[in-house]
């Protein structure tokens, strides 16, 4: 399944803006600019957590922002601006993102006590067994 949305003005919900997003199975591409083109690319099994915004203007006019949380290093907070169906294509990618990481056997830890995991791992090789 693709999703393909173009970025809206936040006032009438009109598509007069040059940045176009697709979500694909495999992957998130954001492609903006008119004079200068840039293409950023996410691999959905990166998603580790997805956010809806909505504001009252986009209330209003039927769009909402998807916000993807990733381990991507350009872009660590990849935002869906301004789109009809939001809560739709947060959905599939919330899914979907999972579904990769399962197919792919991807491992996505996160440390609870706020340390970093390398670090915790160095302090259980110092203790005696």
């Amino acid at each position: 399944m693709t999703y393909k949305e173009k970025k809206r003005w936040a006032f009438l919900g009109l598509p007069w803006t040059f940045t176009e997003y697709t979500v694909t199975d495999e992957i998130i591409t954001v492609k903006s600019g008119f004079l200068n083109r840039v293409e950023n690319d996410c691999y959905l099994y990166k998603v580790v957590d997805v956010r809806l915004e909505s504001s009252l203007m986009e209330r209003i006019f039927g769009l909402g922002t998807v916000h993807c949380f990733s381990g991507d290093v350009t872009n660590p907070d990849l935002r869906l601006q301004h789109i009809r169906n939001a809560r739709t294509i947060k959905d599939y990618i919330l899914r979907q993102s999972e579904e990769e990481r399962l197919r792919r056997k991807t491992l996505n830890t996160q440390s609870l006590d706020g340390s970093p995991a390398m670090e915790a791992m160095g302090q259980m090789d110092s203790c005696d067994l």
